[in-house]
């Protein structure tokens, strides 16, 4: 088995190291000859599943096992993940590998930087000579013509400095991650692109507080239960409108957002005709047609911080049912820039919700 990589586009490798670890401690890598795949399954909450092509991330990719497509299972603490890839930013080079330490399997993480050292201040006084009477008329005594200068030490070198990070990791059996499932919807109602997510966390995380700090001390213990895990309600229809709204024992407020786009369907990728999918049928009905969920404020907040990945975000909506983000992450040369020639890859959070 054996797992060697240089790493590139760090700064989003790490965005989205930084956005897995608020849902979760723990992540599923699953690499193979062409795909890295990661999951988060939190016991209570919204799950992950990530497909990221091994080149957006990874350059001079080396992967050999015995399993088909070279596929290496590991699980990982993302902490430290995150950790090691925050200090490898700023690097000219930085590489992983899946070795053995004491026996115990690690993803080692050596990264390259560049730093300057001064040298100590010695600069070197100008030499005079005692003045001689037989030198009068020596021409090279006066030192006019060859002013004397200090000789400057403080020059600046730069060296390489090495950084190794250990990751400790254990290797998954085939057998360990067979039942491991990704979660099956029906066809969303609604499928509309969200404003920009740090935009919506902040009013999202308003109207969590709100709930919070409003609170009514006499409030019966199922209310109780709702102002301490506060529900957000989430809605979205055909006509480019999402609204989000906070409704308690004393407030009722909503914000909505106006001239959103739903995107177009690709009917080849369909099960149904398109003029027979429940998105067409939610077109029709007009503006009042909304299909709406139900969001635990925080770990809704935990979700939208994936929104420090820049990308766009498409949001499916079963009405009462279910909702599903599509994080679209391009591809750049060097973690800088717009996309390569338009080539994305998605990240699918599967948000907790509640019926009403």
């Amino acid at each position: 088995m054996r797992f060697k990589t240089d790493l590139k586009n760090i700064r989003t490798f790490s965005k989205l190291a930084a956005a897995l670890n608020s849902l979760e401690k723990i992540a599923w890598i699953r690499l193979d000859d062409d795909t890295v795949r990661f999951t988060v399954i939190p016991e209570v909450g919204s799950q992950v599943w990530a497909s990221l092509s091994a080149d957006l991330i990874f350059d001079n990719y080396q992967l050999q096992s015995n399993e088909p497509a070279n596929t290496i299972n590991l699980e990982l603490p993302l902490a430290p993940l995150q950790r090691a890839l925050r200090s490898a930013i700023n690097s000219h080079n930085a590489n992983l590998r899946l070795t053995k330490k004491d026996g115990a399997p690690m993803l080692s993480m050596v990264i390259h930087t560049m730093t300057k050292d001064s040298g100590g201040p010695n600069p070197a006084a100008p030499h005079s000579r005692p003045a001689a009477d037989d030198d009068d008329n020596d021409p090279f005594n006066d030192p006019s013509p060859f002013p004397t200068e200090p000789l400057e030490l403080q020059m600046k070198r730069e060296r390489e400095k090495i950084i190794t990070q250990d990751i400790p990791v254990r290797v998954l059996h085939p057998d360990t991650v067979e039942t491991i499932m990704q979660p099956k919807v029906r066809e969303p109602d609604v499928h509309i692109q969200l404003p920009p997510l740090l935009q919506l966390k902040a009013i999202s995380d308003r109207f969590t507080k709100l709930a919070l700090t409003t609170a009514s001390p006499s409030s019966s213990s199922h209310n109780n239960i709702v102002t301490k895990d506060p529900k957000l309600e989430l809605s979205a229809n055909m006509h480019g409108s999402l609204r989000l709204r906070l409704r308690t024992d004393t407030l009722d407020i909503t914000s909505v957002w106006d001239g959103l786009e739903n995107p177009e369907l690709d009917p080849s990728q369909l099960a149904m005709p398109l003029e027979e999918h429940p998105s067409t049928v939610f077109r029709e009905a007009g503006r009042d047609k909304w299909a709406t969920v139900r969001v635990d404020g925080k770990d809704w907040s935990r979700v939208l911080s994936v929104g420090r990945l820049e990308g766009r975000v498409i949001a499916c909506f079963s009405d009462e049912h279910a909702l599903i983000l599509y994080v679209y992450v391009p591809h750049s040369s060097g973690g800088v820039g717009g996309g390569v020639g338009g080539m994305e890859d998605v990240v699918t959070y599967y948000v907790s919700s509640f019926s009403s």
